[in-house]
C-alpha cells in the first residue's frame, strides 16, 4: 500500500488565527487539549448560517426556520456516523463533555442508584469526571471508588479487577488523560464491566477527533465529548447514549421542545433525544460541529492520530534532553498528543508566562486533575498539547525556549 504523505503545512494554513505574531514571535499554539483552533471551513459555516439562515429550529413553518432545522438535524446523523452510533436518536446535543456527564449523573444515576451501589471511576479523571459522581453519590447514598494510577501514569489494572465487584452499577472512565496522555484500554474495561452488569460511560473529550472512534467497538453505554476540542465552536458537545437506556431516563432540564403535552398540573415528554434538549439549542454551534466533522474526515482520523503521536514522541525526546524536567505519563508506546511535565527550576505558571513571552501558548496548573497532581506530588505541570495544525519545527522551537527558560530561572 502506498504511503500517504500529508502536507501538514498546508493544513496549518486553513487556520487563520495561527497567522499572527505574539510578543514579536510567530505564534506556536500548544494548548489544543484545552481548546482547539478553528479552520476557515468552520468559521465560514457560522457566517453563512447567521447571514442566510438564522432562525429558531423546529415548530415554525417559515423558510428560514425550515432551512435552520434541516441543517441542525442533519448534523445529528453526521455525528452518529462519525462515532459509529447505531442511530441518530442516540445523539444528544449538550454544551460539552461536562454537561454530558452531569446529564447522566442527574438523570440515569439519580433514578437508578441506591445505598450499597458503587460508582467506579479512576483517580486520573478530569474534575468533570469526578465531581458529578460525588454529587450523585451524595444524593443516592451510593459509594464512590477509584482505580489507582501507577508511577508510569497507567491505571492499576490489577486493582481494577479487584474493585469491579457485583456492587458496581456504573463504570465511568476517561479514554485519554488530559494530564498524562495515557490511553486507557477502554474497550477491555467496558467489556469486563459489562460482565458484572455495570453501565459504562467513556469520557472521550481528548480522543474524539484525534483518533478513530467507534461506539460499536468500544461497547460503552454512554460516551461524551466536546466540540471545542475538535475544531468546532465552544458551547457545543455530544452525549451518546444507548437508546434503551435513554428511553428509560427521566428528563434533566424542563422547558420547550422536550414536551408532548403540558398541563398546569403535570406534563408528558417526548422520546429521546428531544427529551434531553429543552429550550433553544446552540444552533450555530451544532452547524459548526458538522463542518468540523467534515473537515476532520477529509484529513482522515488515521492521519491525525499518526501525526499527533509523532509530535508527542518528538516532544518526549526533546524535553528529555533538558535537565531538571520530569515528564509525567507514559514515556513510550501509544499515547495522546500531549506532553505534561514538571520543571524543578520553575513553577508551571512562571514557565507558561516565559513561553508566552516567546510566542508559545501552553497551559500550566493542575489541569482540573487536582487528585492526580497530589498523587505525583507536584503543585501542577506545564502541558504542551498538539493537533493537526502543529509541526515538528514547533516542537523544536518549544525545546529551544524551555532550554532558555532553564538558564533564565536557574
Amino acid at each position: 500500500m502506498e504511503r500517504i504523505i500529508m502536507d501538514w503545512q498546508r493544513i496549518r494554513s486553513d487556520f487563520p488565527i495561527l497567522d499572527q505574531q505574539v510578543n514579536g514571535h510567530p505564534l506556536v499554539y500548544l494548548d489544543s487539549a484545552a481548546s482547539s483552533q478553528k479552520p476557515r471551513a468552520v468559521i465560514d459555516s457560522l457566517v453563512r448560517f447567521y447571514e442566510r439562515d438564522n432562525a429558531n429550529v423546529h415548530r415554525a413553518l417559515h423558510e428560514l426556520s425550515n432551512r435552520a432545522t434541516d441543517a441542525f438535524e442533519s448534523v445529528r446523523g453526521k455525528v452518529a456516523r462519525f462515532i459509529g452510533a447505531a442511530s441518530e436518536d442516540e445523539i444528544i446535543f449538550t454544551r460539552g463533555t461536562t454537561e454530558g456527564i452531569n446529564l447522566v449523573a442527574n438523570s440515569w444515576a439519580c433514578a437508578n442508584l441506591k445505598p450499597g451501589d458503587v460508582i467506579l471511576t479512576s483517580s486520573m479523571e478530569h474534575h468533570s469526571g469526578l465531581v458529578p459522581w460525588q454529587l450523585a453519590a451524595q444524593r443516592t447514598g451510593a459509594t464512590l471508588r477509584h482505580i489507582p494510577v501507577l508511577d508510569d501514569g497507567t491505571l492499576d489494572m490489577d486493582a481494577f479487577e479487584k474493585l469491579l465487584t457485583p456492587e458496581v452499577r456504573l463504570l465511568s472512565i476517561v479514554h485519554i488523560s488530559n494530564s498524562l496522555g495515557t490511553i486507557n484500554p477502554v474497550r477491555e474495561m467496558v467489556a469486563r464491566a459489562k460482565k458484572t452488569g455495570a453501565v459504562t460511560l467513556v469520557d472521550a473529550a481528548q480522543s474524539t477527533g484525534h483518533v478513530p472512534l467507534n461506539i460499536a467497538d468500544i461497547g460503552c453505554d454512554f460516551l461524551v465529548f466536546s466540540g471545542h476540542k475538535i475544531c468546532a465552536p465552544t458551547g457545543i458537545g455530544v452525549l451518546y447514549g444507548r437508546y434503551s437506556l435513554l428511553e428509560s431516563m427521566p428528563p434533566w432540564h424542563g422547558g420547550g421542545e422536550m414536551i408532548l403535552q403540558v398541563r398546569l398540573e403535570a406534563s408528558t415528554y417526548k422520546p429521546p433525544p428531544a427529551r434531553f434538549e429543552a429550550g433553544t439549542p446552540d444552533i450555530a454551534g451544532v452547524i459548526g460541529l458538522g463542518a468540523a466533522i467534515d473537515y476532520l474526515q477529509a484529513v482522515g482520523l488515521e492521519n491525525i492520530e499518526k501525526h499527533g503521536l509523532e509530535l508527542a514522541s518528538r516532544a518526549l525526546t526533546r524535553l528529555d534532553e533538558i535537565p531538571g524536567i520530569r515528564i509525567l505519563g507514559p514515556k513510550s508506546g501509544p499515547r495522546g498528543s500531549l506532553v505534561a511535565f514538571h520543571a524543578e527550576w520553575a513553577h508551571p505558571h512562571d514557565l507558561v508566562e516565559f513561553a508566552n513571552s516567546h510566542g508559545i501558548a501552553m497551559r500550566g496548573g493542575h489541569h482540573c486533575t487536582q487528585p492526580l497532581m497530589k498523587r505525583f506530588q507536584v503543585p501542577g505541570t506545564t502541558r504542551a498539547s498538539f493537533y493537526l495544525y502543529n509541526t515538528p519545527e514547533e516542537i523544536d522551537r518549544l525545546a529551544e525556549v524551555l532550554a532558555a527558560a532553564r538558564k533564565f530561572f536557574a
